[in-house]
């Protein structure tokens, strides 16, 4: 499964990003997906995973109640809405595909297929 993510620009504190994903077959409906992101310096960061058929999902602590993950499993897409985002949210975040459903994991490692990133920045 190849993923490409999308949708990350610069905004101003406050603001907010739609971020995309978008997977090259069908496959990848049977596949959680979750958003990590890497700031400069620092390692690769669990954002939010979400299961297979939407029934479960999970959220970092940093991000939680300003971040939404949802997907469409009939366009192969999955999606991480941010709102009220902060300098700290800085980094290119990652799109990617894995086999653990419940819980979702939050390692990289345990991640099978990832996208390219996508730079998100926050200004002050």
């Amino acid at each position: 499964v190849q993923l490409q993510a999308s949708g990350g620009g610069l905004v101003q504190a406050g603001g907010s990003l739609r971020l995309s994903c978008a997977a090259s077959e069908s496959a990848f409906s049977g596949y959680a997906l979750g958003w990590f992101r890497q700031a400069p310096g620092k390692d690769r960061e669990f954002v939010s995973g979400i299961n297979w058929n939407s029934k479960f999902t999970s959220y970092a602590d940093s991000v939680k109640g300003r971040v939404t993950i949802s997907r469409d499993n009939a366009k192969n897409a999955g999606y991480l809405q941010m709102n009220n985002l902060e300098p700290e949210d800085t980094a290119v975040y990652y799109c990617a595909a894995g086999i653990y459903q419940q819980p979702l994991s939050k390692f990289p490692g345990q991640y099978n297929y990832w996208g390219q990133g996508t730079q998100v920045t926050v200004s002050s």
